[in-house]
């Protein structure tokens, strides 16, 4: 069994084999409450403030923050370079897109991905059955560059993050603007959810409470 929970923003724990933290944050600089949670591992998709939070995570943990393959406790996670901008990184700098199995499962992280993917890199990513996307805009990719991305993919699963909520401040766009038009939409209660892949695509949206 497999399961993920969305602590808010691009924020995730992925349960398995391993227990695989994404870009952890500290409530004072985003908003959401701080996870409280223990890791085998933490990866980091860029050095921002609001994604590099190591410290708010418990454990004997390795981090990966780096491009490239790393293999932790037989899994193996692969770091392909990207960019938090669509000037190659003139603006706000590198991002590192993260794929990686638990249990037979691939998930991929985009972190602060700032442009659509090319047909490079949507090659390198490979088949993805769980896919973490930034679809809040100003500075990610927005609802219409997360659709257009989203449909380069094709996952199993999407979960929309890095958006606008209640108890963030940041000039993003609320997840309904990604969400208008689109079908097959799953909304839960939960923040924490296990990990089942549909027949057909679906959107998760997770709740950060």
């Amino acid at each position: 069994m497999v399961k993920i929970r969305w602590f808010g923003h691009a924020c995730f724990r992925i349960q398995g084999d391993l227990s695989v933290v994404i870009d952890p944050f500290h409530q004072r600089d985003v908003g959401y409450p701080t996870p409280e949670t223990e890791a085998d591992v933490v990866l980091v998709t860029h050095d921002h403030f609001d994604h590099n939070k190591v410290d708010v995570v418990r454990g004997d943990f390795k981090i990966v923050n780096s491009p490239g393959e790393h293999e932790i406790g037989g899994v193996k996670f692969r770091g392909i370079p990207s960019y938090h901008d669509d000037a190659r990184g003139a603006l706000r700098g590198k991002n590192i897109i993260y794929v990686f199995q638990l249990n037979g499962i691939t998930f991929c992280h985009l972190g602060d991905l700032g442009d659509v993917l090319s047909d490079e890199e949507v090659k390198e990513i490979g088949d993805v059955d769980v896919l973490m996307i930034p679809v809040g805009g100003h500075f990610t990719i927005g609802p219409k560059e997360a659709t257009e991305v989203t449909s380069q993919m094709s996952p199993k699963i999407t979960i929309p993050m890095h958006y606008k909520t209640p108890v963030i401040d940041f000039p993003i766009k609320p997840v309904d603007e990604f969400l208008r038009g689109k079908e097959n939409i799953r909304k839960f209660e939960e923040s924490e959810v296990e990990v089942v892949l549909p027949e057909k695509s679906e959107i998760w949206v997770l709740n950060y409470g």
